[in-house]
């Protein structure tokens, strides 16, 4: 029986790792989903058939749970919760429900290394190690993506620092390594578990709660990396090779993302984590000279009709608005009235890695579309217009022009090199990293205010008149 679980365990890390390949393609991502999502079943039922299920093991004097009934009810209330959030949160809403997500496999993680370390000495001193490490990483991804949820949620809508955040952070989190390293070397029981878990917690709610808003993704990204390493970590102290690969896994790919959007931002890991900014951060001073310019839609769709090239570019607004379908019919229209229409996405556009690239694709627009920034930044100046939806920082000249911003350095789209520009935006307010944008105010740069859905449906009016 053990050969038959261990075989299932093989077969589950092989289907993790195919549908993590095939979900790094927009043509086969749907499909890679089905896939590791055929392992983690395959995982489940092996573990059914696991020999400890069938064990009793008393949680307290006179009472005795049967783990297989604690697993029927785990996947029953997960199950549940999953179809329903499943079915219920809208697109807008998927990057809080990716971080929780991120969190609630950290925290399971957590829960593992509890159990195992409440143990004590019932395992090596390898193992313990690797329970200690495994519990603080996933119990600060954990806490902290609980606490990025709250910022993209809108509950938590500031930043906090304490005085001397940074040095707090350091003695707090040196006091958690050695709790932990008394639950290694020592016997401190239930008290020292309990201990090691409320710093490692607070450590992760801290060292989230100043980050702004405009380091989500960035911030999503690593604790997806540390909730498969704990998840890793985990695997190695039950002797588990489908957590072992898996954690693995998606640790190295989390790493991989988060390193590549801490370079889209042009910014190193440490600037995001000690030096963020978010909503009102370097939003201060003087800001750009000149004054925002207004467009009517029906000009607007002028403009747009008689160009020969048009670059779209999207950003959270077109997600809070639900605007992409509309959009997609815009672009219909004025690719049936010959006008070269191309999409161009920056990596941390949107509140997560890939949101607008997931929304362009629920509403039907082909990936033949759909650029990265090095691919369409050389078009720019070729273009007749650009169309910016709810985007800010990343098309905010400033991040090349003004040393003094704070996103300077960061790569930006070129949507300013455009012949005209015109911004989709509901009112003059900034973006959510709170800077002031340098396009909005430019030469070529035309506002069409309104809710994005409204407006387009408003330019798609519009252009079936022309």
């Amino acid at each position: 029986m053990d050969t038959v679980i261990q075989l299932s365990y093989f077969v589950a890390a092989v289907l993790f790792i195919l549908g993590l390949k095939r979900m790094s393609s927009p043509k086969g991502a749907r499909g890679g989903i089905l896939w590791a999502g055929v392992g983690m079943v395959v995982a489940t039922l092996a573990t059914f058939f696991h020999p400890e299920i069938y064990v009793r093991e008393p949680f307290a004097q006179g009472y005795a749970f049967h783990n297989l009934d604690l697993i029927l009810i785990a996947i029953a209330i997960g199950g549940v919760l999953a179809w329903w959030s499943g079915k219920r949160v809208a697109m807008t809403d998927m990057p809080q429900m990716i971080a929780l997500y991120n969190g609630m496999g950290g925290g399971a993680a957590a829960a593992i290394a509890a159990v195992e370390l409440f143990k004590g000495g019932t395992h090596e001193l390898a193992f313990m190690v690797l329970a200690v490490l495994g519990g603080l990483i996933g119990a600060v991804s954990f806490s902290g993506s609980l606490v990025a949820f709250s910022k993209l949620q809108g509950i938590m809508k500031k930043t906090f620092a304490l005085p001397a955040h940074q040095v707090f952070n350091l003695l707090l989190f040196s006091a958690t390594l050695a709790v932990g390293a008394w639950l290694v070397f020592g016997e401190p029981g239930l008290f020292g578990v309990a201990l090691f878990f409320l710093l490692a917690l607070a450590v992760g709610v801290l060292m989230t709660l100043p980050i702004g808003g405009a380091d989500m993704p960035v911030v999503i990204s690593l604790y997806n990396a540390l909730t498969g390493l704990a998840v890793g970590f985990e695997g190695f102290v039950l002797n588990n090779p489908a957590m072992i690969i898996a954690g693995t896994v998606v640790g190295a790919a989390g790493t991989l993302l988060t390193q590549l959007m801490a370079k889209a931002m042009n910014r190193s890991l440490a600037n995001v984590l000690f030096k963020s900014f978010g909503p009102g951060d370097g939003g201060e001073g003087s800001g750009p000279e000149g004054e925002m310019k207004p467009i009517e839609a029906q000009d607007a769709a002028i403009l747009m009709a008689y160009s020969n090239k048009v670059i779209i570019v999207p950003g959270f607004g077109m997600a809070v608005a639900q605007a992409q379908h509309k959009i997609w019919e815009l672009t219909q229209l004025l690719e049936k009235k010959g006008v070269e229409v191309k999409f161009a996405i920056h990596p941390v556009a949107g509140r997560m890695p890939g949101h607008m690239n997931v929304l362009l694709a629920e509403a039907g627009v082909p990936y033949d579309k759909i650029f990265d920034l090095e691919e369409i930044n050389n078009e720019f100046p070729n273009a007749d217009c650009a169309l910016v939806i709810g985007a800010n920082d990343v098309v905010n000249p400033a991040a090349r022009n003004n040393p003094d911003s704070p996103i300077y350095g960061m790569p930006i789209l070129d949507a300013d090199r455009a012949q005209n520009v015109i911004v989709m935006k509901r009112g003059q307010g900034r973006g959510f990293s709170g800077i002031e944008n340098e396009l909005f105010f430019a030469d070529n740069a035309r506002m069409l205010y309104g809710d994005g859905q409204a407006m387009a449906a408003e330019l798609v009016g519009h252009l079936k008149t022309l």
